[in-house]
């Protein structure tokens, strides 16, 4: 019986559009941001943070680095910028064993049939014939 072996497993579903749930909720918050910011400042700031905020929400949704997007990437550059990066080696007694070499009986030790020793093997003459078949 034969069973069907998922392939996109990586695939994100698209919500809102066509856009997933994180790349909607990127450009919700830049658009939430500025709209605060029209009611707050002066309209030629407004228009700087806007460009400014569409510009890394495109770049936050959309870019991808090495196949892995880019708010993963920035994820992991703060965690291990974070984290410490001094590994102290600390040796932990351990009990010293022996082990000592049993000698083997001469009794129980029957005595083997000879190795036997295998033809030739058949894959160099199966690769030359799959090489040479024209079909």
């Amino acid at each position: 019986m034969r069973f069907t072996v998922p392939q996109f497993i990586e695939y994100e579903v698209k919500i809102v559009g066509p856009l997933t749930f994180k790349q909607f909720v990127f450009f919700f918050l830049a658009g939430a941001v500025c709209f605060i910011l029209y009611f707050i400042v002066p309209f030629s700031i407004f228009l700087i943070a806007c460009i400014v905020l569409g510009v890394g929400a495109i770049v936050l949704a959309f870019l991808r680095i090495g196949g892995r997007p880019l708010p993963t990437i920035l994820g992991n550059f703060f965690k291990f910028s974070i984290s410490p990066k001094i590994f102290i080696w600390r040796k932990v007694e351990a009990p010293i064993m022996i082990f000592k070499k049993e000698e083997i009986k001469k009794e129980e030790v029957e005595e083997e049939l000879p190795l036997k020793i295998a033809e030739k093997s058949q894959l160099k003459k199966l690769r030359t014939q799959i090489e040479i078949k024209t079909k």
